[in-house]
């Protein structure tokens, strides 16, 4: 017995809740008495915790850079967790003991503000002490009967393992976020996800359309023959392309842009601050400002900072090579742009109409309660809450309106819909003068942002960012359109690619080598470990610099 509870209280280094999980599921079985159990999860529960504050507040954030720690925190989730501990106080440390997902940024970033050690670990046995008897009394209450059931069906030892999991997963999943209204809607955020495609993960949306693509890679004789599509773009915009290089070829071409200016990694934190403000100064421009990674995909690393400490946070994180922006307020479409190299004219193919979410206030709920109680927003709560930061603990008044985003991108919380009602004759004119005019590119999406979508349709707008070969017409994600619509629309877009990447190749151009596109996705997975906090919350009617659209 004393050898197997060791073994339970090693295993919670491992994973706290599967452990705990274990301990009731073999209590169930009456390999193991209730009371060693829970004294074995509890042990190795608060030893292994108290390890971590105790990393924190020894090495601090440097050591997020170091494996294994980088393995399992991430700095940005630290930081929000600094935050929520500064308001909150030791007291977050029971109340994230029942919040899975936040406890390990949380007790990290407790160690890193030098919390008192002997009032962390009494909050902490206090929370030990109540979460670890009902979790283990849970898989064991829980698991018990059905145990017993399959013994009687005389089923191997896989199906016992593999039943053992689902009653694992089920506590820790379902039966424990239950026990609270934040957690229950939670639950039915995650329902809403899976039941509607357009919040689908990537790796369940796309097969069809990559199993397409590689079907188009046999039919031209040449899997990579789309990177062709814009030779003046490395890879064709496959991933981890230079925006300070696409930026200059759109300046090369006469496009409206927002003044932006590079900060290379480099320089000194310090010394790229003083750079910010040396760009404010000479353009003339006030806060809020953009900040993002050179490299780039689906909007990380992307910030909107309303103020120098914002601006310091952001690039003391950042340690890769950046771009200082000019924050365009207003509206944004999203236009999807083709041309065929013996085309004269281009065409549009998609509009997006991005539309930023928000929540109206009470004066009784915090803008989380906000957020979890909205039948939409609750799908994407983590998302919105991690963008608010601080101000998630807020009260707005009754009729306030609480924007929650206000980058334009779809996995950051964006709303989008089908906008080809806004495709005009003056809008199509205007994005195929600036699309002709970029050397060497023939596809791809412009993010255009001006004073109304009315106005961006009129042609009034200014080019934000130009996205390569693997952008997508997004208009797709309209929750109108449904997903049958939606593969075979991708797969129309990945036929054009290749078409155009073919007559581009019989025209002299190389598309890169599958061994090329292979190092630039590695490339760009160990470079988005230095990208910047997605910090700054959107602005609150208060303190904005613009109204809350």
């Amino acid at each position: 017995m004393a050898a197997l509870m060791l073994r339970l209280a090693a295993a919670t280094l491992i994973s706290e809740d599967l452990a705990s999980i274990a301990a009731g599921l073999l209590a169930a079985e009456g390999r193991l008495p209730l009371w060693a159990a829970i004294v074995a999860c509890a042990g190795g529960i608060f030893a292994g915790d108290l390890l971590l504050f105790l990393a924190g507040r020894t090495l601090g954030r440097p050591a997020l850079r170091v494996p294994p720690l980088s393995w399992w925190l991430d700095e940005r989730a630290v930081e929000t967790a600094s935050g929520w501990f500064r308001r909150r106080g030791a007291a977050t440390i029971f109340v994230t003991r029942f919040l899975p997902g936040a406890r390990l940024p949380i007790y990290f970033a407790a160690g890193v503000l030098h919390t008192g050690l002997w009032r962390f670990a009494g909050y902490f046995a206090l929370a030990v002490a109540v979460w670890t008897p009902l979790l283990v009394g849970l898989a064991a209450a829980f698991g018990a009967g059905v145990l017993q059931l399959l013994g009687r069906a005389r089923l191997g030892l896989a199906a016992l393992v593999a039943v053992a999991v689902v009653i694992a997963l089920l506590v820790r999943g379902v039966l424990l976020p239950a026990l609270t209204h934040g957690g229950r809607r939670r639950l039915a955020g995650r329902w809403l996800r899976w039941r509607h495609w357009e919040f689908w993960p990537i790796w369940l949306f796309h097969p069809p359309v990559v199993l397409y693509a590689l079907w188009l890679g046999l039919r031209h004789r040449g899997p990579t023959v789309f990177t062709a599509a814009n030779p003046g773009i490395p890879a064709g915009g496959f991933i981890g392309e230079s925006k300070r290089d696409i930026l200059r070829l759109l300046e090369a071409a006469g496009a409206p842009l927002p003044r932006w200016e590079p900060l290379p990694a480099d320089l000194p934190a310090a010394d790229r601050l003083a750079a910010v403000e040396r760009f404010r100064a000479r353009h003339g421009l006030g806060w809020p400002l953009v900040l993002k990674p050179d490299a780039g995909q689906r909007g990380d690393g992307v910030a909107v900072v309303r103020s120098a400490a914002e601006a310091e946070r952001y690039l003391a994180a950042c340690r890769v090579d950046a771009l200082v922006q000019e924050h365009v307020p207003g509206a944004e479409l999203g236009v999807f742009y083709a041309r065929r190299p013996d085309e004269p004219l281009g065409r549009v193919i998609s509009v997006t109409e991005k539309v930023m979410p928000e929540v109206a206030g009470d004066g009784r709920r915090t803008v989380e309660g906000l957020i979890l109680d909205d039948p939409r927003a609750v799908a994407l709560a983590d998302v919105y809450l991690a963008a608010r930061g601080a101000d998630r603990e807020r009260v707005p008044a009754a009729g306030e309106r609480v924007r929650l985003v206000e980058i334009g991108t779809h996995c950051r919380g964006a709303i989008f819909r089908d906008g080809r009602r806004l495709l005009t004759p003056e809008l199509e004119a205007a994005v195929d003068r600036v699309g002709r005019a970029c050397d060497g590119f023939y596809f791809g999406r412009f993010d255009l942002r001006g004073d109304s979508h009315e106005a961006i349709a009129a042609g009034r707008f200014r080019v934000v960012e130009l996205n390569g070969v693997t952008s997508e017409a997004t208009h797709v994600y309209d929750p109108a359109i449904s997903l049958w619509e939606a593969w075979r629309t991708l797969a129309a877009q990945w036929r054009l690619a290749f078409e155009i990447g073919a007559e581009n190749r019989r025209r002299g151009v190389r598309p890169a080598s599958a061994r090329t596109l292979l190092a630039a996705a590695f490339r760009y997975r160990r470079q988005a470990r230095g990208h910047g906090p997605a910090a700054g919350a959107p602005p609150t009617p208060e303190r904005a610099d613009e109204p809350a659209r």
